[in-house]
C-alpha cells in the first residue's frame, strides 16, 4: 500500500469522520490508526464484525462505552511505584463497570455475534479490584471511613478533638470579660489553625498566639493560650489522617500495577469493541451495505482477474442526499477503463470514489452502495490524482505527475488498482496522448487493473480498438450546460467546448472558423466516436425493445394459457354436473330393478364407466400441483400430512391430529389423493388416537420409563407428529443416558437432541422422526 495514495484519495478524512464517533480516547486512537488490509480473509472478518456490531446496536441501540478510559498512562504510573490520584481510580473503576457490562451482554448472546462475543470473553473485570476501589472511595473520590480500621478511629477521634476545640472557643468569645477585646464574635482559621479576632490596641490585655493581621491593621487574628492544646491535637490527628490516606491510595495504586496485564488487555479490548461500534454507526449514517469480498479469480488469459462491482456508488464525503451515485463494474472482457467528459464533470470525483471505496472496505467499513456490489482485495491501491506542483521545489505539474508515477509503476502488479487522474497533462497534447497510450500499453501487459481520465480523444480511439480496455464517461447535458454527474461505461465522452461556447453566445462566426482549425483526423476521430455512440445507443434501444417485446409475448402466452385452462375447467363443470345427473338416474333405476329381483350386472357395468369417465372428466393438474386429498411434505416443518383445504396463497395440512396453515409454495406432492371408490365400496380408514407432544419420564424407574417411552413413539409415529419432547429431568443423568440409548437404536428416530435455553437444556430431550 502507499501511505501517499491514502492522502491523495482522502482516506484520512474517512478516519477522522469514523472516529467522532467513538467514545474513549483508545478507540478514537485505534480509528485514526486504521489501515487497509490486503488479506482476504482478515478484510472479510473486519466487515462481519462491523456487520456484528451493527446487528447489535439494531437490538440494543443504547449500548455504548461511555465511562471507559484509557488506563494505560495510570497503569505505567501504578506500574512505577507512583500513588495514583482518587480520580485515577475512580476511572479504572469506571472502566471496570462498563467491561463487566459488555462482557456480560455480549457472552449471552454469543450464537449470534461471535465475533464480538470472542472479544468480549478477553475481558477480565478483575472484580476484586472493582469491589476495593468501590469499597475505599465514594463518587467524588473521597475516601471512605470504611478504607481502614485505622482510619475509622483517627476520624472518630478527629470529630471529638474539632468538636472540643470548638467549645472552648465558642466559652472563650461569649465569655462577658473577653467582649471588650474582641473585634467581632466568630472563629476563623489562620495557617490551618482556630483563631478569633481581637483589637489590635488589645493585644497585651488577650494572651494569645497573633497569627494574622487584618489590612487595615486593626485586627490581629489571636489563637488563645487555652485552645494551643486542643489546637495541637486536632492538627495531629489531621496528619493522621492524611497520612493513612496516602497509605490506602498507595495500597490501591498497588493492586492497579498488579493487575496491569489484565487492565491493558481490557483497554486493549474495550477499544475494540469502541471501533466496531464506531464503523457500525458511521455506516448507519452513511447509509451503507456490506460489500462481499471476493477472491482474484484465475487469470482469463490477459486479465487480471480482478473484480469491481460498485453499484449505485456514492462517495462518502459528499453530501448523501444530493450526490449522484454511480454504477462502475469491471467484466472479463476489460481492466482498463478510460474516462473521459468535460472539465468538473464529475470524472476525478468517480476516480476517488472507486479508489475510496476499495480502500474503505479494506478497512472493514461498510460502503455507500448498494446490496451485492463485490470488490477484490488488492495488494496495492495507488493513485495520482490533482495538481501536485511545488514552487520550492521547482516541480511543474507533469513532472510532478511523472514522479507519482515512476513512483507508482515500481510497486504495481497484477493485483493492484491504479487510479490515474488526467493522464499524460501538462505537457504538448501530442507528446502526452503518446505517452499515455504507452503507459496503458505498459500496464495492460501487466495485467494491473487501472482507471484512468483523460481529455486526449487519441485515447478513446485507442481505449475503443485495444483489447482488455473500455471507454467510459461522464455525461454532460449540452442544453443546459450542467454536468449530469453519472458514469456511462462502454461510451466515450464527447467534446462540448465548441458547442458549450456557442450556446453561451459566442458568435456563430467564430465558432465556424474554430471548427475550420481543427485538423481532418481530430474531425474524423469525432465522427467515428459519435458513430461508436449512436451504434451503442441503437444497440441498447434494440435489447430494451426485444425485452419489453418479449415481457409482452410472455404476458399474452399467460393469458391465453389461463383463458384455455378456464373454458376446459368449465366444460369439465358441465360435464360432471350431467354425470351427476345421470348418476342419480342411475341409482333410482337400480333401486325400481331391486324391487322388480331383476339382475343388476348391467346396472353395476355401467355405473363402472360412468366412474371412469369422471376419472377422465377430473380437473387437468401440472405435475407436482397439489389438490386436496393429495398426501405432500411439508418444507421447514419436515413432515407429511394430507392436504384438506386450498385457497390461492395457502392450505390447510392435517399433520397427525394437528391442522397447519402454510404457504402452498412450501408443499412438495408425494402421492396424489386416491380416487373415490363406489358408494357402496367405500371404506373408512379411523384416525390415530390423539397424541400430544410432550412425554414426562421424571421420578420413573428406567426400565418402566424405556417401556413406556416405546409405546409412546410408535403412537405419535402412526400420529405422524413432527416431533416430541421427553421430560426426563437433570438429576444423576441416569435416565438421560438411558433414554438416549434406547433413541439411538429406535428404528423410527431420525436424530435427537439436549433441548437448548429455554426448552428446559439438558432435562429435556428434543425427538425427530424418520418420516418418509
Amino acid at each position: 500500500m502507499m501511505n501517499k495514495s491514502w492522502d491523495v484519495l482522502e482516506l484520512p478524512a474517512i478516519l477522522n469522520r469514523l472516529a467522532e464517533y467513538t467514545s474513549f480516547a483508545a478507540g478514537r486512537e485505534l480509528a485514526l490508526r486504521l489501515t487497509p488490509s490486503a488479506d482476504l480473509a482478515e478484510v472479510r472478518r473486519r466487515l462481519a464484525e462491523t456487520a456484528e456490531a451493527r446487528a447489535w446496536l439494531a437490538v440494543e441501540s443504547a449500548v455504548t462505552l461511555r465511562g471507559a478510559h484509557d488506563l494505560r498512562p495510570q497503569i505505567e504510573n501504578a506500574v512505577r511505584g507512583r500513588r495514583l490520584l482518587p480520580q485515577d481510580l475512580l476511572n479504572v473503576h469506571s472502566t471496570l463497570v462498563v467491561a463487566r457490562r459488555l462482557r456480560r451482554s455480549l457472552t449471552r448472546q454469543g450464537e449470534r455475534f461471535p465475533l464480538l462475543a470472542a472479544l468480549a470473553h478477553q475481558i477480565d473485570p478483575c472484580a476484586a479490584l472493582a469491589d476495593e476501589i468501590e469499597r475505599c472511595l465514594d463518587e467524588r473520590g473521597q475516601v471512605l471511613d470504611r478504607a481502614s480500621p485505622e482510619l475509622m478511629s483517627i476520624r472518630a477521634e478527629l470529630r471529638t478533638a474539632h468538636d472540643r476545640l470548638m467549645e472552648r472557643l465558642e466559652r472563650i468569645i461569649n465569655a462577658p470579660r473577653n467582649a471588650r477585646y474582641l473585634q467581632e464574635r466568630y472563629i476563623t482559621q489562620r495557617d490551618g489553625r482556630y483563631v478569633i479576632p481581637i483589637k489590635a490596641e488589645c493585644k497585651g490585655y488577650f494572651a494569645g498566639i497573633v497569627h494574622d493581621r487584618s489590612a487595615s491593621g486593626a485586627t490581629l487574628f489571636v489563637e488563645p493560650l487555652a485552645t494551643v492544646e486542643l489546637n495541637n491535637r486536632w492538627r495531629e490527628l489531621q496528619a493522621a489522617e492524611e497520612h493513612e490516606v496516602e497509605r490506602i491510595l498507595l495500597e490501591l495504586s498497588g493492586l492497579v500495577a498488579a493487575a496491569a496485564e489484565e487492565l491493558r488487555r481490557t483497554v486493549d479490548v474495550l477499544a475494540r469493541l469502541d471501533l466496531a461500534l464506531a464503523k457500525a454507526r458511521y455506516a448507519d449514517h452513511l447509509r451503507a451495505s456490506r460489500p462481499e469480498m471476493v477472491e482474484f479469480a484465475p487469470h482469463r488469459g490477459a486479465h487480471p482477474g480482478a473484480t469491481i462491482d460498485l453499484r449505485q456508488a456514492r462517495h462518502p464525503l459528499l453530501d448523501q442526499t444530493r450526490v449522484v451515485p454511480i454504477d462502475f463494474a469491471l467484466n472479463d472482457d476489460y481492466f482498463i477503463v478510460v474516462i473521459t467528459g468535460p472539465n468538473t464533470g464529475g470524472k476525478t470525483v468517480a476516480l476517488k470514489t472507486i479508489g475510496l471505496l476499495a480502500l474503505m472496505a479494506q478497512c472493514g467499513l461498510h460502503l455507500p452502495v448498494e446490496e451485492g456490489s463485490r470488490l477484490s482485495v488488492f495488494d496495492h491501491i495507488c493513485a495520482d490524482i490533482g495538481d501536485e506542483q511545488s514552487i520550492e521545489q521547482s516541480l511543474s505539474t507533469f513532472s510532478s505527475h511523472m514522479g507519482n508515477i515512476v513512483n507508482i509503476l515500481r510497486v504495481a502488479g497484477s493485483r493492484s488498482l491504479v487510479l490515474l487522474d488526467e493522464l499524460g497533462a501538462g505537457t504538448d497534447p501530442l507528446e502526452g496522448a503518446a505517452l499515455a497510450q504507452s503507459l496503458l500499453i505498459h500496464l495492460r501487459q501487466r495485467l494491473v487493473t487501472t482507471v484512468a481520465t483523460t481529455h486526449y480523444p487519441e485515447l478513446k480511439i485507442f481505449a475503443y480498438e485495444t483489447p482488455g480496455m473500455v471507454n467510459a464517461c461522464v455525461e454532460f447535458d449540452p442544453e443546459t450546460l450542467a454536468p449530469t454527474y453519472r458514469l456511462t461505461i462502454g461510451l466515450p465522452g464527447q467534446s462540448n467546448a465548441l458547442a458549450i461556447a456557442s450556446r453561451l453566445g459566442l458568435a456563430e462566426a467564430i465558432v465556424r472558423r474554430a471548427r475550420g482549425f481543427l485538423s481532418a483526423d481530430h474531425l474524423d476521430a469525432g465522427r467515428l466516436l459519435a458513430q461508436i455512440r449512436e451504434t451503442q445507443s441503437r444497440a441498447e434501444r434494440a435489447r430494451s425493445e426485444a425485452e419489453e417485446a418479449a415481457a409482452r409475448w410472455r404476458s399474452r402466452l399467460d393469458g391465453v394459457e389461463e383463458e384455455r385452462r378456464r373454458l376446459l375447467d368449465q366444460a369439465r363443470a358441465e360435464a360432471m354436473a350431467e354425470l351427476e345427473a345421470l348418476r342419480d338416474e342411475l341409482r333410482e333405476l337400480r333401486r325400481k330393478l331391486r324391487t322388480a329381483a331383476a339382475t343388476p350386472t348391467a346396472i353395476a357395468q355401467a355405473e363402472s364407466r360412468l366412474d371412469e369417465l369422471a376419472r377422465q372428466l377430473a380437473p387437468e393438474r401440472e405435475d407436482g400441483e397439489v389438490a386436496v386429498g393429495d398426501t405432500v411434505w411439508l418444507e421447514g416443518l419436515d413432515a407429511i400430512g394430507e392436504v384438506v383445504a386450498l385457497d390461492d396463497e395457502r392450505a390447510e395440512v392435517l399433520v397427525g391430529t394437528f391442522r397447519v396453515r402454510t404457504r402452498r409454495s412450501s408443499l412438495r406432492l408425494r402421492h396424489r389423493g386416491a380416487e373415490r371408490l363406489p358408494d357402496d365400496g367405500e371404506v373408512i380408514v379411523p384416525p390415530p388416537p390423539p397424541v400430544g407432544l410432550e412425554l414426562h419420564l421424571r421420578g420413573m424407574r428406567v426400565a418402566d420409563a424405556i417401556s413406556r417411552l416405546d409405546r409412546y413413539l410408535d403412537e405419535a409415529f402412526r400420529a405422524r407428529v413432527p416431533f416430541v419432547r421427553i421430560v426426563h429431568g437433570k438429576g444423576t443423568g441416569t435416565l438421560r443416558r438411558a433414554v438416549r440409548e434406547f433413541l439411538s437404536e429406535h428404528p423410527l428416530v431420525g436424530s435427537f437432541r439436549s433441548g437448548q435455553e429455554g426448552e428446559g437444556d439438558t432435562g429435556v430431550t428434543i425427538v425427530k422422526f424418520v418420516h418418509s
